[in-house]
């Protein structure tokens, strides 16, 4: 085995032990991302008008439906990595395998029914989210690193993964390095998080701009970080499902957010009309000569 002479050390366990306690960082990861998001949502929400109530409620229920919607994303796409047994190994998230695309499905759809019910905005409260969300997710990368997981091709660059034998795959399994997926995933997260937060301060972006452009800002990425990456996949054409999910997603981000900014906004040519001034009232012209006087 070639001597390393720099590169990121994997945990030798995806377990913290504190005490009596054993924790599964991936949980613990889960859930330090689902406090940071709710609280930048919350900062942003109340800097609205809305009241952090509300914010609760939603976190407590989209974070549910979000849960269970990347682990059905993740069984339905990824079956193949599902542990034995398969009805068994199905619940087990503390193994990782949540599918981004099902997360946010599952948590819009209960986070709107939560915000339709309190009569708040869901286009107003979608842009509060969306820079927490790419927050959530910088930090819930981490927990693939505890598990020594979603890592790309070998590679030997300073910063390359260490990735202990039994995680490798078949063919790559005399590798010692590869590149650290998750941290690039993290990285560009955090930097849009920035991104978004300095958009929404500068820019007058009508709801949900906010939020297009935080799903353009991932998939942008993520189209290009599926192809280095290792794990098992269905392949379509030559492009692994999630790339060309990216690609669809990034199209219609990018159509919602145009979409959005027009929005309410009158037609051209009835402002044309609208600003155009009014025409003179024709009168009827009579000849000098004609005109008499009084007798």
């Amino acid at each position: 085995m070639t001597t390393l002479l720099a590169s990121i050390p994997s945990p030798s366990s995806g377990e913290i032990h504190a005490g009596p306690l054993t924790l599964h960082a991936y949980g613990l990861m889960l859930l330090i991302a689902i406090v940071a998001a709710t609280w930048l949502t919350g900062v942003l929400w109340t800097q609205e008008g809305g009241d952090w109530e509300l914010v609760y409620r939603v976190a407590l229920w989209a974070v549910a439906g979000g849960i269970v919607g990347a682990r059905l994303y993740h069984v339905v796409t990824s079956w193949a990595e599902v542990p034995d047994p398969k009805w068994k190994g199905a619940f087990e998230i503390w193994n990782g395998g949540l599918g981004i695309w099902g997360g946010i499905l599952g948590g819009v759809l209960v986070g709107w029914i939560v915000i339709h019910r309190a009569g708040a905005s869901m286009f107003q409260f979608m842009d509060c989210v969306a820079p927490g969300l790419l927050l959530a997710q910088a930090i819930g990368r981490w927990g693939n690193y505890f598990n020594q997981e979603l890592f790309g091709v070998p590679t030997n660059r300073p910063w390359g993964l260490e990735i202990d034998e039994v995680n490798r795959p078949a063919k790559y399994a005399s590798s010692d390095t590869f590149h650290p997926v998750f941290l690039y995933e993290s990285l560009w997260n955090l930097l849009g998080v920035g991104v978004l937060l300095l958009v929404r301060k500068r820019f007058n972006v009508k709801a949900p701009g906010l939020f297009c452009l935080y799903v353009a800002w991932y998939t942008f990425a993520r189209f290009f970080l599926e192809n280095i990456r290792t794990d098992e996949a269905h392949e379509y054409l030559g492009l692994r499902l999630n790339a060309w999910v990216s690609a669809v997603l990034f199209v219609l981000a990018v159509v919602g957010f145009v979409w959005s900014q027009r929005r309410g906004r009158p037609r051209a040519a009835k402002r044309r009309a609208d600003k155009a001034p009014p025409k003179p009232q024709k009168t009827m012209a009579i000849p000098k000569g004609r005109v008499r006087g009084r007798r």
